[in-house]
């Protein structure tokens, strides 16, 4: 028989909690910014594209529209981790931070296969009365409010949106789209010195590409942690080591690493231990947290085992 359960639940320690306040703030603006500047640019830009018969500028109009709806889903989302748990959801509602990033990352996908196509069908049917001035400084306007946007999630260092899936999608949608911009400028210039107005379609290709590159990651992730996988950045190696170093654990099995959120990770273990440390166990817990700490697991649930004991679970 095994020695029971633990259920350890750290929640950050010394500075961290320092910085919980303003890191959300500044978060919290960039969203409800970054949505009111894009939706009111998309309406420009929309207007535009209709009057100077631009294919490149309602594509990026499209695109600019999806942005805002995938800001709005992230800023419900990063609101929903603030809710505490419930009988039904024990542990909130975090997980929908995982299952925006997902819909995010399909919404830029279906959008990609949009703009080909309408490329394509440009290509087809190709336009010959396109206003190349006003195409370029539409899009000018645009690489200001996309790269503003941008930089006010880099805030705060802009470790951020290195950690958080969410804040990391709203930036690079933010990024990519400052660059998509800039090309529809190009070719705006392009179309009003020289006419060539198929320029308009390869723009929109071009577009597609850089799209689907700068998702193709988030998707991956996004997938990865919906299907409970190790993040991305976590080593199940690295961290049974780190746990082993621990005095009294003498190993460590049928470990699971996952996310509960797109910032916060958690951990469950079988913890091998000699009898006589059985009454240290809470000093070894305190410093198997303090460890975890330290490789962003905020959340362990460990099971105690005596040596000469045999694991009795399937997949030990």
């Amino acid at each position: 028989m095994s020695a029971g359960h633990d259920h350890s639940h750290s929640h950050g320690i010394g500075h961290h909690h320092h910085d919980h306040a303003p890191k959300i703030d500044h978060i919290n603006t960039a969203f409800v910014l970054g949505i009111i500047l894009n939706s009111a640019f998309v309406i420009i830009e929309v207007a535009m594209g209709i009057i100077s018969g631009s294919l490149s500028l309602l594509t990026d109009a499209g695109h600019n529209l999806s942005d805002v709806a995938s800001l709005a889903l992230a800023l419900l989302a990063f609101k929903l981790t603030k809710v505490g748990s419930n009988k039904k959801y024990t542990y909130g509602y975090k997980r929908s931070t995982i299952i925006v990033s997902l819909v995010n990352a399909s919404i830029l996908i279906a959008g990609i296969a949009v703009i080909v196509y309408e490329a394509i069908m440009r290509f087809i049917h190709p336009v010959h009365d396109m206003a190349g001035g006003t195409i370029a400084w539409v899009a000018f306007i645009g690489i200001g409010v996309n790269a503003f946007t941008a930089y006010l999630f880099t805030r705060g260092g802009g470790k951020d949106k290195e950690k958080d899936l969410n804040v990391k999608g709203a930036y690079m949608h933010m990024a990519v789209d400052a660059i998509v911009s800039l090309g529809v400028v190009i070719s705006g210039l392009v179309i009003y010195f020289t006419g060539l107005y198929w320029i308009d379609s390869i723009v929109s290709i071009i577009i597609a590409v850089i799209i689907l590159g700068g998702t193709w990651s988030l998707l991956k992730d996004s997938l990865r942690l919906a299907l409970d996988g190790v993040p991305k950045e976590m080593s199940l190696e690295k961290i049974k080591k780190e746990l082993l170093k621990v005095k009294g654990v003498v190993d460590v099995h049928h470990m699971h690493v996952w996310a509960l959120s797109t910032t916060e990770n958690a951990l469950t273990a079988h913890l091998v231990v000699e009898k006589d440390d059985m009454p240290q166990f809470d000093h070894i817990k305190h410093e198997l947290r303090h460890a975890l700490e330290h490789l962003e697991i905020s959340h362990s649930t460990f099971e105690p085992e005596f040596s000469n004991e045999k694991c009795k679970q399937v997949d030990c």
